[in-house]
């Protein structure tokens, strides 16, 4: 889509002369983007260049990868790229077949020849399965498909049965669609039908019930089933089909931290009264709550990141009486939780190492620990299929280290004291470099307010600690997200093979202390996460690992926007800077593509006392006239409309305006993701790290 026409310049702001590249495909601004694609391509490639890119393809398009999959009734689903099927496949196989040398699986659906055959360039985007009844098949399902690899898809209603499409079944055109199951016939639905429709932050306000044969005008005339006000984040309605814990729920997303829960009873929607920052999970009879900040209820107060539990009905009959379940150490941090039939899987970090918990509710919740979780690595546990009848305490472990290729791993829960199937392997990765010549190890910086920050380095055995090891240092620090290690076939070849050395940073605004490490680089304290960084950098310059000329940095996204603050903020620390899909105009970005729904991360640019604390990490208006500033490569996709391509543009731009050497790229499709098949992964990867590969040693 166009970028609505800019609004003008604030009068007391110097004139952004460059926002005629917010016209997203606009003649001139694409004119702008080939030009400067053209120019990168002539600067990077070249044999060397194309050999490594080749070597990353391999990787990418390896048959001996893992096929991972999900289970819906007696299938295990998997969807699948190589060389041979770039756009993908969708396909199932059964159990028996899957854990066979060469499965033998059941095409549902070839994107390749969908997209020729509707000469489109459709990209895959999952799949929403109806819950048959029980004793049936599974049979009908929404496929999502993207025209451009961004976050807005295309659902058609699938037939699993005849394998095709459903002839004047449910179809509904490419939006940033929200969609719930309700029977055969029903679908809860929220998109975009017109007129308020859409909130500021571009996701459905409101859902309504869509009825097969009814057309979307139909649906827009309809009442809203539920709907928030326009200045929100999204609401949507959701139906639960687990048979005797059949109910409705609503959500109101306030913005990214804050929403509320609602649950159908009758015809009202009853409110789940708990604190807007609380994350609101059922399961069955259950009602789990993760508070994000202290909660005091009934005169308890109940820790950020603790996880609480309390029978639903109870607690809409008004009890409090909630017990702790989980409470983490200053160390640890609690990231996801899953439920099989009887017992509840807890995936922990603790110095951002996991560690997992089974815990028994039919034994007041006791918690033992599964033996699967070596140091440094990142291990993940999850139920296969609850509702299965004969397996419903199964559950996958899938394990990961920077060194360690993926393994997948079955085992099932049974009560304490009882034997059951121990964790067995089912699948393990290839190694693609040679491991045994590298080391992963943890270390700590001191950071601006004395934080100890940790991170990971992996590097040569026989590291010599002189300063002159190029160093790729990566990282993220924002939305509670938690950078943890994992095996990269690509990283290996195209950084670790060469002779460098790789760097994970787990900085504030992360997850991987829990809520409060995210917390603590919010809004005005954002200046925490960049300091975190910069103190890992000197950290790394201290150690002797890589002196600044020899260290690089990477990050996309809200990772783009950490980088660009290292190239305007701390441009003495680093020989080299890639930054991807990144924030870096934050004047404009609430104004830009998805932009509205992040204020409660960064906070808004249009209040003058939040401006005066957003302007000092905002990359655009950060640039001067007279620095050194590193090596530059920024790289964005036209079709990404999440953070969309424009902030990128006008930041090489005013680059370029002032003598300051950039590479750009702009990948034509791949949404956020700057690619959409293993193809442009490949490309996209190998030409971030060869250029701070030849920045590092002097080859630019």
């Amino acid at each position: 889509m166009t970028e609505a026409a800019p609004s003008p310049t604030r009068a007391h702001e110097p004139a952004d002369e460059f926002l005629w590249l917010e016209d997203i495909h606009g003649e001139d601004a694409m004119n702008w983007v080939r030009e400067h694609n053209a120019s990168t391509d002539a600067a990077l490639v070249n044999p060397a260049y194309s050999a490594l890119e080749a070597r990353v393809l391999e990787v990418l398009d390896s048959a001996d990868r893992i096929p991972m999959v999900s289970k819906r009734g007696d299938w295990y689903y998997n969807f699948w790229r190589d060389e041979a099927n770039p756009r993908g496949l969708w396909r199932r196989t059964s159990w028996e077949s899957y854990l066979s040398d060469a499965p033998e699986w059941d095409v549902l659906l070839d994107v390749d020849a969908l997209s020729s055959a509707e000469d489109a360039q459709w990209l895959w985007a999952g799949a929403a399965f109806l819950r048959p009844a029980p004793g049936e098949e599974y049979r009908h399902a929404m496929v999502a498909l993207s025209p451009d690899g961004g976050d807005a898809v295309a659902y058609r209603e699938f037939d699993l049965a005849t394998r095709t499409f459903v002839a004047g079944g449910f179809e509904l055109p490419a939006a940033k669609t929200r969609l719930s199951w309700v029977d055969a016939d029903t679908l809860y639905l929220g998109t975009d039908t017109g007129a308020d429709s859409m909130t500021a932050s571009s996701y459905p306000a409101a859902a309504r019930v869509l009825r097969r044969g009814e057309s979307l005008a139909q649906l827009a005339a309809k009442e809203p089933l539920f709907a928030v006000p326009l200045d929100h984040l999204s609401g949507g309605v959701s139906h639960s089909s687990t048979p005797g814990f059949e109910r409705d729920l609503a959500y109101d997303a306030l913005d990214f931290y804050n929403s509320r829960s609602y649950l159908r009873v009758d015809e009202d929607w009853v409110h789940i009264d708990v604190p807007d920052d609380m994350s609101v999970s059922l399961h069955h009879e259950w009602l789990l709550l993760r508070p994000r900040t202290d909660w005091t209820i009934s005169g308890t107060v109940y820790g950020a990141g603790t996880l609480l539990a309390i029978e639903l009905d109870a607690f809409m009959a008004g009890s409090r009486s909630l017990t702790t379940i989980f409470a983490p150490s200053a160390a640890q941090s609690l990231q996801s939780w899953s439920w099989t039939r009887d017992f509840l899987l807890l995936n922990l970090l603790s110095d951002v190492s996991s560690k997992i918990l089974v815990l028994d509710p039919a034994a007041d919740w006791a918690a033992s620990e599964v033996d699967a979780c070596p140091p440094l690595h990142s291990v993940d546990a999850f139920a296969v299929d609850d509702e299965d009848p004969d397996a419903g305490n199964d559950y996958w472990l899938v394990a990961s280290g920077f060194l360690t290729p993926t393994t997948v791993l079955r085992g099932t829960l049974t009560p304490r004291g009882t034997p059951g199937a121990a964790a067995a392997l089912v699948r393990e990765a290839p190694s693609f470099f040679t491991a045994e010549n590298y080391r992963v190890e943890q270390h700590f910086a001191t950071s601006a307010d004395g934080t100890r920050v940790p991170y990971f380095q992996v590097g040569p055995k026989d590291l010599k600690l002189d300063g002159a090891n190029p160093t790729l240092l990566s990282g993220y620090g924002g939305f509670e997200v938690s950078l943890t290690p994992t095996y990269s076939g690509s990283v290996g070849r195209t950084w670790l093979e060469r002779g460098g050395v790789y760097v994970v940073a787990n900085i504030r605004g992360g997850g991987e202390y829990g809520p409060s490490w995210h917390t603590a680089a919010l809004q005005e304290n954002r200046h925490r996460a960049y300091e975190d960084f910069a103190a890992v950098a000197r950290d790394l310059s201290a150690r002797g690992v890589a002196d600044p000329t020899h260290l690089g940095c990477t990050g996309g996204s809200n990772g783009g926007l950490l980088v660009g603050n290292m190239l305007t903020q701390y441009p003495e620390l680093f020989g080299a800077i890639s930054c991807g899909v990144p924030l870096l105009d934050m004047r404009r970005y609430t104004k830009l593509s998805a932009g509205a729904s992040w204020m409660a991360e960064y906070g808004d640019p249009d209040v003058p006392e939040q401006w005066d604390f957003i302007k000092n990490f905002s990359p655009y208006h950060l640039l001067r006239a007279g620095v050194k500033y590193p090596a530059t490569f920024i790289w964005t996709a036209t079709s990404d409309d999440r953070v969309g391509p424009v902030q990128a543009r006008k930041m090489a731009a005013q680059m370029e305006s002032m003598g300051i050497p950039v590479w750009f790229h702009e990948a034509l499709e791949g949404g956020h993701a700057g690619a959409g098949n293993n193809e442009q992964a490949a490309r996209l990867h190998a030409a971030s790290h060869e250029f701070l590969w030849r920045a590092l040693n002097g080859q630019l």
